[in-house]
């Protein structure tokens, strides 16, 4: 079962890590992993999605716990969170597919970033699905590069990472 979770932690150096570190001492592989500094530039936010079972995932949020620079932990399930990804595609592009791909990226909400002569660069901000959706569709003009970022979630009420509703605690 895949798991997603907010970790909120100390900004500091090695925290990383000993968080990836972590999962990997156990077994539990990471499948997606988004870090960055929050409001307060003291404190950073990993988004970590992962796949096991609830007895592993309830050790490794006790490992975590233990770890000096963890301030706490929030499981974001995908109905009480909004989730989102960001994908950068490089796609081969002429005077003849130019138009073709316009519309599909407007269909998909995305926009167009850059424009070279034989390329287009296209963002999209979105579900995982609806990125993958995208790719598909883009796949026929040539996809030259590709980078996404990991899952990032907030969320949907509003307890912050302050609130100590939701926050597991083992």
């Amino acid at each position: 079962m895949k798991h997603t979770i907010s970790v909120i932690v100390e900004n500091k150096p090695g925290v990383l890590h000993r968080v990836a570190g972590l999962f990997s001492r156990r077994g539990f592989n990471i499948e997606s992993l988004a870090v960055g500094e929050t409001q307060d530039p003291a404190i950073s936010r990993m988004t970590i999605v992962a796949e096991g079972d609830e007895q592993t995932l309830e050790q490794i949020i006790k490992q975590l716990y233990k770890q000096i620079d963890t301030l706490r932990i929030f499981d974001l399930s995908p109905e009480q969170a909004v989730e989102r990804e960001l994908a950068l595609i490089k796609i081969a592009a002429s005077e003849k597919t130019r138009s073709e791909i316009t519309q599909i990226v407007d269909i998909f909400k995305a926009r167009i970033v850059d424009v070279a002569q034989d390329s287009i660069i296209i963002e999209i901000s979105s579900e995982k699905e609806k990125i993958n959706d995208l790719q598909k569709m883009l796949e026929k003009f040539g996809i030259l590069e590709l980078v996404r970022t990991g899952k990032i979630a907030l969320q949907r009420s509003s307890l912050t990472c302050q609130s100590s509703l939701s926050v597991l605690k083992f």
